[in-house]
């Protein structure tokens, strides 16, 4: 078990990783963005695939999303929740993702993130992450008006 001061470098750690693949993201800079998973990643986005297994998969599919988007890219983190222990660690949050389109308009909306990490030789690095929007049983389609 990880005492407390521990757990909170731990934990400043993985906000840390989290921040800098914000900016790598926010940069359209995939390589850096892809440089925080572990190789072996399994990833659940919300668009295009039901799963994507291996940095390399993953990585594909970044790079298709930043193509989507022409604009500047959107991306607000809120109730981040980390649990870390020695090896391993978990957490959660809403992001707003998105873009400006070429109208200049913000096409953007929140959706639900988790994500679990395992502590490497070179540091923390993101083995399973999940992206989603809630949806609506009744008519199928996504929520995405939905607000924390």
């Amino acid at each position: 078990m990880l005492t407390e001061n521990r757990t909170a470098q731990a934990e400043a750690e993985i906000r840390a990783l989290l921040e800098n693949w914000k900016n790598a993201f926010l940069k359209r800079d995939v390589n850096a963005v892809m440089a925080l998973y572990a190789p072996d990643v399994v990833a659940f986005d919300a668009i295009l695939k039901l799963q994507f297994k291996g940095v390399e998969a993953y990585g594909k599919h970044w790079e298709a999303c930043m193509a989507m988007c022409d604009g500047e890219l959107v991306f607000e983190v809120r109730e981040l929740t980390i649990t870390a222990a020695e090896e391993i660690a978990f957490g959660h949050y809403l992001c707003r993702c998105g873009a400006t389109n070429d109208q200049g308009e913000t096409q953007s909306s929140w959706m639900r993130v988790s994500f679990g990490l395992r502590r490497h030789a070179e540091g923390w690095r993101i083995v399973h992450e999940h992206f989603s929007a809630p949806f609506d049983p009744a008519s199928g389609k996504a929520l995405f008006d939905a607000q924390p």
